[in-house]
């Protein structure tokens, strides 16, 4: 699609929607959002980018292969569980621990760590799907 309003419009949501993304990824762990949704967001942004300027742009925008976040995001969640293994409690329970001191001090804690891994599996899933989809809609035109 050659759309010039639809294009512009994309070089001023994408980095709102990755930041609000961010926001919700690092929220979640607290209050509703989390890594789920967040992927989410970050999909529908890489998939109205190729929406805009093709699948072919969309992949070379992306710092990493989409069905490379797969493995990279199960590693990570499953990493996740391994402290409270460590620490003799049972597997996935949340481990957390104080950065930083006073009332600038922030709680972080392994369920974080979780929503990162499906935060990368979600990216991985959705993009994987949507771009090889619109690679053989281009192919069998």
């Amino acid at each position: 699609m050659n759309s010039s309003i639809l294009q512009t419009a994309t070089r001023v949501l994408l980095p709102l929607l990755l930041l609000f993304a961010l926001f919700l990824l690092v929220r979640g762990h607290n209050a509703p959002g989390g890594g789920f949704v967040a992927g989410l967001v970050v999909a529908a942004a890489f998939v109205l980018h190729a929406m805009a300027y093709g699948s072919a742009a969309t992949r070379r925008a992306l710092v990493v292969s989409p069905p490379l976040l797969l493995p990279i995001g199960l590693l990570v969640a499953l990493i996740s569980g391994l402290p409270a293994v460590m620490l003799g409690r049972p597997f996935m329970s949340g481990v957390w621990t104080t950065v930083g001191a006073g009332p600038e001090a922030v709680a972080l804690g392994t369920p974080l760590l979780f929503d990162i891994g499906v935060f990368l599996v979600v990216i991985g899933v959705v993009l994987t799907i949507v771009l090889t989809l619109a690679d053989v809609t281009v192919t069998e035109r």
